[in-house]
């Protein structure tokens, strides 16, 4: 079956999810226009594509408009972990509601469709489990996470906006936790963490005792569900949760790291940073039975690339 070919734009091309969607948009046989700034996006990510002849990358930030001719447009640019969105949270903030305002604003021109990656930190600390998508979320405003929290949820705001007041047609999803090759090494997060510890032989950290449970999801699964989502028909908007509906501890991911990596990493206990949930997981019932979607890739799988990228990357570094 021929694909309608497009030209797609991807901000935040680079960074981690973003040049997984840039691959996969390729191999569909769409032209790419990747967008980043570069701030947490690396060239590195994106280097295998640079000479495909439908791939172009520009530097730029989504905070200043942006004038192209693109037929869809992915926004995935924006910090993601804490230890980046919290280096400079205006920047952050600017970077979800400003350059939300200018794609959004690029759509209405061109008529584009928008795909807003937004995140299941719009539930914040959520007092219900698994979390659906009519859950309003249980979030500090003032607290040092909610540059990213409030800024994410500003955006849906905006995309539901433009919408309800200018027909835009818009696709916004929340993503849960998502881990893969490409992943920063120094994002701060506990997949990346936790390899990276166990490859260099140092001890494990774990924050409070590792009770606090996450859903990790691989990255390719993840980005078949943003397909999915980008091409299904105009009347479903989202917002729609794509993650992994599967519970474990932070404890049990960092056992199985150790065993995957056959460490000798001991398990260290830190204090629970501000605002950190204790328990995070989807409710994929809507992405089940509107968009056939569900991960397929098993966490020990998954975890075995992403331990090989990060001792590829390693051994390069050292």
């Amino acid at each position: 079956m021929s694909v309608l070919k497009k030209r797609v734009m991807v901000t935040g091309g680079a960074g981690f999810l973003g040049s997984h969607l840039c691959e996969r948009l390729l191999s569909d046989g769409h032209d790419v226009l990747c967008v980043d700034n570069y701030f947490t996006g690396r060239r590195d990510n994106i280097a295998h594509l640079q000479s495909h002849p439908s791939f172009e990358a520009l530097r730029h930030d989504i905070t200043f408009p942006l004038y192209v001719e693109v037929d869809e447009i992915y926004n995935l640019a924006c910090p993601a972990s804490p230890i980046h969105y919290q280096f400079d949270p205006v920047q952050t903030t600017k970077t979800s509601v400003v350059g939300a305002i200018n794609m959004l604003g690029l759509a209405k021109r061109v008529k584009a469709k928008i795909f807003q990656a937004s995140t299941s930190e719009v539930y914040g600390d959520p007092t219900i489990h698994p979390q659906t998508e009519d859950y309003r979320g249980n979030v500090n405003p003032i607290g040092p996470r909610a540059c990213y929290d409030e800024g994410k949820r500003c955006a849906e705001t905006l995309f539901f906006d433009y919408f309800r007041q200018h027909k835009t047609r818009i696709k916004v999803v929340r993503i849960f936790n998502t881990y893969g090759p490409r992943m920063h090494p120094n994002d701060g997060r506990v997949v990346s963490n936790f390899i990276v510890q166990a490859l260099k032989g140092e001890d494990i950290t774990l924050y409070g005792e590792g009770t606090q449970t996450r859903a990790f999801c691989y990255v390719d699964d993840l980005i078949e569900g943003f397909i999915r989502l980008m091409d299904s028909p105009d009347a479903i908007t989202g917002p729609i949760n794509i993650g992994n509906p599967h519970e474990i501890t932070v404890r049990q991911l960092a056992e199985t790291v150790i065993k995957l990596t056959n460490a000798r990493s001991k398990l260290v206990h830190l204090p629970l940073p501000a605002d950190d949930p204790t328990q995070r997981c989807p409710n994929i019932t809507q992405a089940r039975e509107i968009l056939g979607w569900e991960p397929k890739v098993e966490l020990e799988t998954g975890l075995g690339k992403t331990i090989a990228y990060f001792d590829k990357l390693l051994s390069q570094n050292s």
